[in-house]
């Protein structure tokens, strides 16, 4: 039998572990019992951008009692498109048919949050009403080192983008205000900014892409306005614990690079603080980005990530590359709260319970990532056998 001496520092590990408990929120309590987040993937199953039964398998197949769900990224807009087959979240028939997948989530005790995107110059002809160009920062296109996936299958370059004008940007601060109200109406316990991978966020963020001369381009203050705007309309629409951000400073994605990174990252995260500490309540989280499974967190990326670490007040999430054993580490020397897996839960339905007796994990195919089968590399990666004991 454990002495209470044992016990207690039992408990002061727990605190510290990948598996512990962690809750955020004050008015809006999301209470985890884990800090296993599965992260947005892009899978391209929503046939003609709604979403479908196999959706709702594949959501409840990873959903945890206490554990939180991020949606792939769900386009705001009809211009928003970039990725053939993605849902939307911009009609009557997409919020009914997420509300689906939101129950399902539910059923199982866990938390669901939609992923609002729009992709910007991150598109293509195919993909915009009325074949227009796309929109962005700028009328600079991304270079041919970058392929987008046309509806038929077959990779292009991306078209030629047009760059919004100044009067033209609250109408897409609007969509996202109205997508955020659409995300509740659908049942998610919240949404989260995709304001990384070069697109549209992004696009005005990074001054490797953003070469605007009016108030959203040029200093850190004027890049960091549109993220602001689109934040503080949709606070006032579902206030501001049921929002996360996801940023992505450090990486180079789609052409989405900047000059100085980590001061990009403190000016976004200065910005948040502030507005954090003037409403009188947190995000439920940021999210940063700062590498991939494929090619892991750099020694720089890491570092500034923990000195993003130290800058922000509010709950904190990383991913890029993480296995068990990185998260464990991470939560361990508290350099994050809560840890966002992607390519290891796509696998991996169970894989918190993986996680929690050592099992192995299955090997993802890549070569089934964005098929549009509803079960093929989707809902067809198996569980462990039930008897399996910790």
């Amino acid at each position: 039998m454990n002495t209470k001496e044992e016990t207690g520092k039992e408990e002061v590990m727990r605190k510290h572990d990948l598996l512990s408990a962690y809750r955020m929120g004050k008015e809006v309590e999301l209470r985890l019992s884990h800090r296993v987040v599965m992260a947005a993937m892009t899978r391209c199953r929503a046939l003609n951008g709604i979403p479908n039964d196999a959706m709702v398998e594949y959501y409840s197949q990873r959903a945890t009692n206490g554990g939180l769900l991020i949606s792939e990224g769900t386009f705001i807009s009809p211009t928003a498109h970039g990725y053939p087959h993605c849902p939307g979240i911009y009609q009557e028939e997409q919020v009914e048919a997420w509300k689906k997948i939101t129950d399902a989530v539910h059923a199982k005790g866990a938390y669901i949050f939609c992923q609002l995107w729009h992709v910007g110059r991150a598109s293509h002809l195919a993909y915009q009403p009325g074949g227009v160009a796309p929109i962005s920062s700028t009328n600079k296109p991304i270079s041919s080192r970058w392929k987008v996936i046309l509806p038929n299958g077959s990779p292009s370059d991306f078209s030629n983008p047009r760059a919004l004008t100044s009067s033209e940007i609250p109408e897409i601060i609007d969509q996202y205000r109205q997508a955020a109200i659409n995300s509740i109406k659908a049942g998610f316990d919240g949404v989260e900014f995709h304001a990384a991978y070069g697109f549209l966020i992004d696009q005005f963020l990074k001054d490797g892409v953003n070469d605007r001369t009016d108030q959203y381009g040029g200093s850190l203050e004027n890049r960091c306005r549109f993220l602001m705007q689109i934040l503080d309309a949709v606070v006032e629409a579902i206030g501001i614990e049921r929002i996360g951000v996801k940023i992505s400073p450090t990486m180079y994605t789609h052409d989405a690079h900047d000059s100085d990174t980590l001061a990009l990252g403190l000016a976004v995260l200065e910005r948040l603080n502030r507005r954090q500490e003037e409403i009188g309540l947190k995000l439920s989280y940021l999210q940063i980005q700062a590498g991939t499974l494929t090619h892991g967190i750099g020694e720089k990326e890491a570092e500034q990530l923990k000195e993003f670490r130290r800058a922000y007040q509010g709950t904190f999430m990383i991913s890029g590359g993480f296995d068990k054993e990185l998260g464990m580490k991470a939560i361990a020397d508290d350099d994050a709260d809560l840890i966002a897996y992607a390519r290891f839960f796509l696998s991996n339905p169970d894989l918190v319970r993986r996680f929690e007796i050592d099992a192995p994990l299955n090997a993802y195919d890549a070569a089934t990532f964005y098929t549009h089968d509803p079960i093929l590399g989707y809902t067809d990666y198996p569980f462990l056998d039930e008897n399996c004991e910790p």
